[in-house]
Protein backbone atom coordinates (compact mmCIF):
# COMPACT_ATOMS: atom_id res chain seq x y z
CA UNK A 1 0.00 0.00 0.00
CA UNK A 2 2.25 2.99 -1.33
CA UNK A 3 1.64 6.25 -0.32
CA UNK A 4 3.03 9.88 -1.17
CA UNK A 5 3.29 13.11 -0.32
CA UNK A 6 3.54 16.33 -2.83
CA UNK A 7 1.94 19.22 -3.02
CA UNK A 8 -0.24 20.43 -6.94
CA UNK A 9 1.40 23.60 -8.72
CA UNK A 10 -0.21 26.72 -7.99
CA UNK A 11 -1.42 29.66 -10.98
CA UNK A 12 -3.80 31.89 -12.16
CA UNK A 13 -7.02 30.14 -13.74
CA UNK A 14 -8.78 33.73 -14.43
CA UNK A 15 -11.26 34.13 -17.21
CA UNK A 16 -11.29 31.01 -18.95
CA UNK A 17 -14.32 29.30 -20.37
CA UNK A 18 -14.76 25.98 -18.31
CA UNK A 19 -14.45 23.70 -20.84
CA UNK A 20 -10.82 25.39 -21.48
CA UNK A 21 -10.40 25.85 -17.84
CA UNK A 22 -10.79 21.65 -17.12
CA UNK A 23 -8.30 20.92 -19.80
CA UNK A 24 -6.02 23.65 -18.80
CA UNK A 25 -6.16 21.92 -15.09
CA UNK A 26 -5.57 18.52 -16.36
CA UNK A 27 -2.51 19.35 -18.59
CA UNK A 28 -1.00 22.12 -16.09
CA UNK A 29 -1.36 19.76 -12.75
CA UNK A 30 -1.93 16.52 -14.40
CA UNK A 31 -0.44 15.56 -11.01
CA UNK A 32 2.54 15.81 -12.55
CA UNK A 33 1.97 14.19 -15.72
CA UNK A 34 1.14 11.00 -13.64
CA UNK A 35 -1.17 9.66 -16.26
CA UNK A 36 1.34 9.67 -18.95
CA UNK A 37 4.19 8.47 -16.55
CA UNK A 38 2.30 6.27 -14.66
CA UNK A 39 -1.39 4.76 -16.17
CA UNK A 40 0.38 3.18 -19.01
CA UNK A 41 -1.37 -0.19 -19.43
CA UNK A 42 -3.83 0.40 -16.70
CA UNK A 43 -7.42 -0.02 -18.75
CA UNK A 44 -10.84 1.34 -17.91
CA UNK A 45 -12.52 1.03 -21.14
CA UNK A 46 -12.80 -2.71 -21.05
CA UNK A 47 -13.51 -5.46 -21.79
CA UNK A 48 -17.12 -4.21 -21.28
CA UNK A 49 -19.36 -5.94 -18.95
CA UNK A 50 -16.15 -6.36 -16.85
CA UNK A 51 -16.95 -4.55 -12.93
CA UNK A 52 -13.35 -4.78 -11.42
CA UNK A 53 -12.95 -5.70 -7.98
CA UNK A 54 -15.69 -3.07 -6.75
CA UNK A 55 -17.78 -2.85 -9.21
CA UNK A 56 -20.76 0.38 -9.93
CA UNK A 57 -22.69 0.23 -6.91
CA UNK A 58 -19.79 0.04 -4.38
CA UNK A 59 -18.73 2.35 -1.80
CA UNK A 60 -14.80 2.38 -3.71
CA UNK A 61 -16.47 4.24 -6.96
CA UNK A 62 -18.15 7.18 -4.52
CA UNK A 63 -15.04 7.25 -2.65
CA UNK A 64 -12.23 6.97 -5.19
CA UNK A 65 -13.91 9.34 -7.53
CA UNK A 66 -13.09 12.72 -6.22
CA UNK A 67 -9.43 12.26 -7.06
CA UNK A 68 -8.33 15.11 -5.18
CA UNK A 69 -9.73 14.28 -1.68
CA UNK A 70 -7.94 10.93 -2.61
CA UNK A 71 -4.82 12.25 -2.53
CA UNK A 72 -5.39 14.22 0.12
CA UNK A 73 -5.92 10.98 2.04
CA UNK A 74 -2.80 9.58 0.26
CA UNK A 75 -0.82 12.23 2.30
CA UNK A 76 -2.52 11.96 5.67
CA UNK A 77 -2.31 8.31 5.66
CA UNK A 78 2.06 8.81 4.72
CA UNK A 79 2.14 10.77 7.47
CA UNK A 80 0.44 8.33 9.80
CA UNK A 81 2.26 5.38 8.54
CA UNK A 82 5.26 7.23 9.65
CA UNK A 83 5.14 7.31 13.68
CA UNK A 84 6.00 3.67 12.80
CA UNK A 85 10.27 3.89 12.53
CA UNK A 86 10.65 1.12 10.48
CA UNK A 87 8.68 2.75 7.81
CA UNK A 88 10.77 5.96 8.16
CA UNK A 89 13.92 3.53 7.80
CA UNK A 90 12.30 1.71 4.92
CA UNK A 91 12.16 5.19 3.46
CA UNK A 92 15.76 6.20 4.55
CA UNK A 93 17.52 3.14 2.96
CA UNK A 94 14.36 2.21 -0.19
CA UNK A 95 12.35 5.00 -1.28
CA UNK A 96 12.77 7.76 -3.75
CA UNK A 97 11.27 10.18 -2.06
CA UNK A 98 14.26 10.90 -0.46
CA UNK A 99 17.27 12.71 -1.74
CA UNK A 100 20.80 10.34 -1.75
CA UNK A 101 24.58 12.10 -2.40
CA UNK A 102 26.90 10.81 -5.30
CA UNK A 103 27.82 7.48 -2.82
CA UNK A 104 23.63 6.90 -2.65
CA UNK A 105 23.29 7.77 0.74
CA UNK A 106 20.19 9.14 2.41
CA UNK A 107 20.74 12.89 3.11
CA UNK A 108 17.24 13.20 4.52
CA UNK A 109 15.80 15.75 2.24
CA UNK A 110 12.43 15.24 -0.09
CA UNK A 111 13.32 14.51 -3.22
CA UNK A 112 10.85 16.76 -5.62
CA UNK A 113 10.94 14.04 -8.39
CA UNK A 114 11.11 10.91 -6.06
CA UNK A 115 8.02 12.61 -4.51
CA UNK A 116 6.16 13.01 -7.64
CA UNK A 117 7.40 9.69 -8.70
CA UNK A 118 5.73 8.05 -5.76
CA UNK A 119 2.75 10.54 -6.20
CA UNK A 120 1.66 8.87 -9.52
CA UNK A 121 2.69 5.36 -8.41
CA UNK A 122 0.06 5.64 -5.28
CA UNK A 123 -3.01 7.14 -6.86
CA UNK A 124 -2.04 5.02 -10.97
CA UNK A 125 -2.67 1.90 -7.97
CA UNK A 126 -5.59 3.28 -6.44
CA UNK A 127 -7.39 4.78 -9.24
CA UNK A 128 -6.69 1.43 -11.05
CA UNK A 129 -7.80 -0.84 -8.56
CA UNK A 130 -10.89 0.81 -8.15
CA UNK A 131 -11.99 1.72 -11.70
CA UNK A 132 -9.60 -0.68 -13.71
CA UNK A 133 -10.63 -4.03 -15.41
CA UNK A 134 -9.59 -6.89 -12.97
CA UNK A 135 -7.00 -7.55 -15.16
CA UNK A 136 -5.67 -4.11 -14.73
CA UNK A 137 -6.20 -4.61 -11.01
CA UNK A 138 -4.61 -7.99 -10.54
CA UNK A 139 -1.41 -6.63 -12.47
CA UNK A 140 -0.78 -3.45 -10.24
CA UNK A 141 -1.66 -5.65 -7.21
CA UNK A 142 1.40 -7.86 -8.33
CA UNK A 143 3.72 -4.96 -9.28
CA UNK A 144 3.49 -3.50 -5.40
CA UNK A 145 3.72 -6.60 -4.13
CA UNK A 146 6.90 -7.80 -5.84
CA UNK A 147 8.10 -4.37 -4.79
CA UNK A 148 7.73 -4.80 -1.09
CA UNK A 149 9.06 -8.29 -1.32
CA UNK A 150 12.55 -6.15 -2.33
CA UNK A 151 12.13 -4.27 0.93
CA UNK A 152 13.88 -5.49 3.83
CA UNK A 153 16.87 -4.27 5.90
CA UNK A 154 17.91 -3.43 9.15
CA UNK A 155 17.19 -0.29 11.40
CA UNK A 156 20.13 1.48 12.84
CA UNK A 157 19.32 0.30 15.97
CA UNK A 158 19.86 -2.64 15.10
CA UNK A 159 16.12 -4.21 14.58
CA UNK A 160 15.14 -5.70 11.24
CA UNK A 161 12.13 -4.77 9.17
CA UNK A 162 10.81 -6.88 6.55
CA UNK A 163 7.85 -5.09 4.23
CA UNK A 164 6.49 -8.25 3.95
CA UNK A 165 5.58 -8.88 7.68
CA UNK A 166 2.27 -9.24 8.28
CA UNK A 167 2.48 -7.11 11.25
CA UNK A 168 3.55 -4.20 9.02
CA UNK A 169 1.02 -4.84 6.68
CA UNK A 170 -1.27 -4.88 8.96
CA UNK A 171 -0.08 -1.19 10.22
CA UNK A 172 0.12 -0.12 6.53
CA UNK A 173 -3.30 -0.60 5.44
CA UNK A 174 -4.99 0.41 8.49
CA UNK A 175 -2.99 3.95 8.12
CA UNK A 176 -3.73 3.62 4.19
CA UNK A 177 -7.75 3.10 4.63
CA UNK A 178 -7.85 5.07 7.74
CA UNK A 179 -6.29 8.14 5.65
CA UNK A 180 -8.27 7.81 2.01
CA UNK A 181 -12.27 7.43 4.28
CA UNK A 182 -11.07 10.33 6.97
CA UNK A 183 -10.53 12.31 3.91
CA UNK A 184 -13.91 11.31 1.94
CA UNK A 185 -15.68 12.45 5.65
CA UNK A 186 -14.23 15.54 5.90
CA UNK A 187 -13.84 16.73 2.47
CA UNK A 188 -16.20 14.76 0.16
CA UNK A 189 -19.13 17.01 -0.66
CA UNK A 190 -21.24 13.66 -0.51
CA UNK A 191 -19.56 11.59 2.09
CA UNK A 192 -20.46 8.62 3.04
CA UNK A 193 -21.07 8.09 6.93
CA UNK A 194 -22.13 5.43 9.53
CA UNK A 195 -23.00 2.34 8.09
CA UNK A 196 -21.93 3.48 4.49
CA UNK A 197 -18.90 4.18 5.25
CA UNK A 198 -18.21 0.93 6.91
CA UNK A 199 -19.38 -0.38 3.49
CA UNK A 200 -16.30 0.97 2.20
CA UNK A 201 -13.94 -0.10 5.08
CA UNK A 202 -15.37 -3.91 4.40
CA UNK A 203 -15.14 -3.70 0.81
CA UNK A 204 -11.56 -2.01 0.78
CA UNK A 205 -9.94 -5.18 2.64
CA UNK A 206 -10.32 -6.72 -0.98
CA UNK A 207 -6.95 -4.68 -2.12
CA UNK A 208 -5.20 -5.38 1.64
CA UNK A 209 -5.81 -9.14 0.80
CA UNK A 210 -4.29 -9.11 -2.53
CA UNK A 211 -1.32 -7.34 -1.04
CA UNK A 212 -0.34 -10.00 1.29
CA UNK A 213 -2.51 -8.67 4.27
CA UNK A 214 -4.32 -10.77 7.26
CA UNK A 215 -6.35 -10.02 9.87
CA UNK A 216 -7.76 -7.11 8.48
CA UNK A 217 -10.29 -4.30 10.10
CA UNK A 218 -13.07 -4.29 8.28
CA UNK A 219 -15.15 -1.21 9.95
CA UNK A 220 -14.17 2.14 10.54
CA UNK A 221 -13.92 1.17 14.65
CA UNK A 222 -11.76 -1.87 14.14
CA UNK A 223 -10.09 -0.23 11.75
CA UNK A 224 -9.61 3.11 14.86
CA UNK A 225 -8.84 0.04 17.48
CA UNK A 226 -6.32 -1.49 15.15
CA UNK A 227 -3.76 1.68 14.54
CA UNK A 228 -4.66 2.51 18.82
CA UNK A 229 -2.62 -1.19 18.76
CA UNK A 230 0.27 -0.19 17.52
CA UNK A 231 0.77 2.60 19.78
CA UNK A 232 3.03 0.44 22.14
CA UNK A 233 5.44 0.02 18.61
CA UNK A 234 5.15 3.72 17.80
CA UNK A 235 7.27 6.49 18.08
CA UNK A 236 8.60 10.13 16.68
CA UNK A 237 11.41 9.75 14.38
CA UNK A 238 13.35 12.47 13.62
CA UNK A 239 11.49 12.68 10.07
CA UNK A 240 8.52 12.72 11.51
CA UNK A 241 9.47 15.75 13.55
CA UNK A 242 11.09 17.80 11.07
CA UNK A 243 7.84 16.67 8.60
CA UNK A 244 5.51 18.42 11.90
CA UNK A 245 4.88 22.13 11.17
CA UNK A 246 3.45 24.63 13.86
CA UNK A 247 -0.31 24.48 14.21
CA UNK A 248 -0.66 27.85 13.38
CA UNK A 249 1.39 29.61 11.08
CA UNK A 250 1.43 30.38 7.63
CA UNK A 251 -1.15 29.50 5.13
CA UNK A 252 0.86 27.01 3.62
CA UNK A 253 0.78 25.33 6.67
CA UNK A 254 -2.84 25.03 6.51
CA UNK A 255 -2.73 21.62 4.69
CA UNK A 256 0.29 20.48 7.19
CA UNK A 257 -2.60 21.17 10.03
CA UNK A 258 -5.18 19.58 7.75
CA UNK A 259 -3.06 16.24 7.60
CA UNK A 260 -2.97 15.77 11.24
CA UNK A 261 -6.33 17.11 11.76
CA UNK A 262 -7.41 13.49 10.51
CA UNK A 263 -5.44 11.32 13.14
CA UNK A 264 -6.86 9.93 15.91
CA UNK A 265 -6.35 11.86 19.80
CA UNK A 266 -3.93 9.35 20.62
CA UNK A 267 -1.68 10.09 17.51
CA UNK A 268 -2.38 13.95 17.75
CA UNK A 269 -0.75 13.51 21.04
CA UNK A 270 2.00 11.83 20.27
CA UNK A 271 3.25 14.34 17.97
CA UNK A 272 1.65 17.20 20.57
CA UNK A 273 -0.95 18.46 18.29
CA UNK A 274 -3.47 20.17 20.36
CA UNK A 275 -6.72 21.42 18.11
CA UNK A 276 -8.09 24.25 18.47
CA UNK A 277 -11.54 25.54 19.70
CA UNK A 278 -14.68 24.59 17.64
CA UNK A 279 -15.01 27.88 15.76
CA UNK A 280 -11.13 27.89 14.59
CA UNK A 281 -11.43 24.45 13.72
CA UNK A 282 -14.86 25.12 11.22
CA UNK A 283 -13.08 27.69 9.46
CA UNK A 284 -9.96 25.57 8.89
CA UNK A 285 -11.69 22.97 7.54
CA UNK A 286 -13.66 24.92 5.51
CA UNK A 287 -10.61 26.67 4.07
CA UNK A 288 -9.48 23.20 3.28
CA UNK A 289 -12.40 22.06 2.13
CA UNK A 290 -12.86 25.07 -0.33
CA UNK A 291 -9.30 24.56 -1.65
CA UNK A 292 -9.85 20.37 -2.70
CA UNK A 293 -13.34 21.11 -4.26
CA UNK A 294 -12.13 23.69 -5.77
CA UNK A 295 -9.70 21.64 -7.45
CA UNK A 296 -11.90 18.92 -8.38
CA UNK A 297 -14.20 21.68 -9.65
CA UNK A 298 -12.02 23.04 -12.23
CA UNK A 299 -10.43 19.40 -13.26
CA UNK A 300 -13.93 17.39 -13.43
CA UNK A 301 -14.69 14.12 -13.41
CA UNK A 302 -11.75 12.04 -13.84
CA UNK A 303 -11.18 10.39 -16.80
CA UNK A 304 -10.72 6.67 -15.76
CA UNK A 305 -13.88 7.22 -13.59
CA UNK A 306 -16.16 7.98 -16.59
CA UNK A 307 -14.26 4.94 -19.01
CA UNK A 308 -15.20 2.28 -16.07
CA UNK A 309 -18.79 3.88 -15.75
CA UNK A 310 -19.16 3.24 -19.39
CA UNK A 311 -17.49 -0.15 -19.43
CA UNK A 312 -20.50 -1.48 -17.34
CA UNK A 313 -23.02 0.77 -18.66
CA UNK A 314 -25.17 -2.15 -20.02
CA UNK A 315 -24.79 -4.23 -16.98
CA UNK A 316 -22.14 -6.98 -15.37
CA UNK A 317 -21.40 -10.16 -15.52
CA UNK A 318 -20.71 -10.14 -11.50
CA UNK A 319 -21.39 -7.65 -8.48
CA UNK A 320 -17.64 -7.59 -8.25
CA UNK A 321 -14.64 -9.96 -9.10
CA UNK A 322 -12.01 -11.25 -6.22
CA UNK A 323 -8.55 -10.40 -6.13
CA UNK A 324 -6.78 -14.22 -6.90
CA UNK A 325 -3.14 -13.51 -5.14
CA UNK A 326 -2.11 -16.54 -3.27
CA UNK A 327 0.31 -15.67 0.09
CA UNK A 328 3.43 -17.22 -0.89
CA UNK A 329 2.84 -17.46 -4.81
CA UNK A 330 4.80 -14.80 -6.10
CA UNK A 331 8.11 -15.25 -7.98
CA UNK A 332 11.36 -13.50 -6.03
CA UNK A 333 12.96 -10.79 -8.20
CA UNK A 334 15.27 -7.94 -8.13
CA UNK A 335 14.11 -4.27 -7.82
CA UNK A 336 15.39 -4.23 -11.56
CA UNK A 337 13.84 -6.64 -12.74
CA UNK A 338 10.35 -5.28 -11.06
CA UNK A 339 10.89 -1.91 -12.33
CA UNK A 340 12.29 -3.34 -16.14
CA UNK A 341 8.80 -5.49 -16.36
CA UNK A 342 6.33 -2.60 -15.27
CA UNK A 343 8.37 0.21 -17.60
Amino acid sequence: MDTAVADPQGGTTVDMPHEILTQWVRGRIDYGGMRRNYFRGTEFAAPVGDPGWFGPKSAVWHVHSHMEALIFGLQCAAYMERLDPSIFWMGMHHSRLVERDETGTATGRLDPAGAMARLGHSVAFFIGTAYGSTETAERLATTVRSMHHTIKGVRPDGLRYDADDPHWLRWNYATVVWGIATAHELYHPNPLRGKAIDRYYGEFVRIGHALGGTDLPATKADTAECLRSYLPRLAVTHGTAMATGPNVGLPQSVVDWAIRDTMPKWAKQLIQHSDPNILERTARRTAVWGVINGLHAAAGPAPEFQQAQARVKAGTTVSHTVPTYVPGSDPIRSRDEIEHSFA
